[in-house]
């Protein structure tokens, strides 16, 4: 008796390949999200994934935005809570720390770049300072500058930040409390 599988709608089929994406950048890592994992991962054809994204570049750029558009709600939510009440920029520092390091942004971003795949840093910059322009001017602060900062900090703490606070025996949270103090002072708080 032939196995059938069920007949996906092609929104349903992209969201459950982008979730599949997303599972394996995070446990193996970019390089391991190929076409051919994802459709072995929620057993489909290769051809299946690839009809649906074209290549293994238009998933990995159809994944970072469906990773920034998760967040973005959750850290839009912080940002007003901190623009209405002054509140610590720290929360906002921990959760862009948090998806680069933790929900895989860095690695996947760190591969774009590699690769050559720079137009898919392009969701991942404007949804970032989206946020920070929830914000707000204050003060004249260089929006552009605090994205700026944010991002490639970020980066940085979710590719390395753990072998080089144990390097400089730091506390691994010295980077975050250190940005968010930047912050602050660029913001005139």
């Amino acid at each position: 008796m032939p196995h059938s599988r069920p007949r996906l709608s092609t929104d349903e089929m992209r969201r459950l390949a982008l979730e599949a994406a997303r599972s394996i950048l995070i446990e193996e890592g970019p390089q391991a999200v190929t076409l051919m994992a994802v459709a072995k991962r929620i057993n489909r054809t290769h051809a299946n994934i690839l009809h649906h994204f074209g290549s293994a570049g238009e998933l990995r750029r159809a994944m970072a935005e469906m990773m920034v558009g998760r967040v973005a709600a959750e850290i839009g939510a912080k940002v007003v809570r901190v623009r209405e009440t002054e509140g610590d920029l720290r929360e906002i520092v921990d959760i862009t720390f948090d998806v680069f390091e933790k929900q895989g942004m860095a690695a996947l971003m760190s591969w774009m770049i590699l690769s050559g795949e720079h137009d898919g840093i392009a969701p991942i910059l404007d949804a970032v300072h989206n946020l920070v322009e929830e914000l707000g001017e204050y003060r004249g602060a260089p929006l552009r500058q605090i994205t700026q900062i944010l991002v490639l900090t970020a980066l940085g703490e979710g590719m390395i930040g753990g072998p080089i606070a144990e390097a400089l025996e730091v506390p691994r949270e010295t980077a975050r409390a250190t940005l968010a103090a930047q912050l602050r002072i660029m913001r005139g708080w």
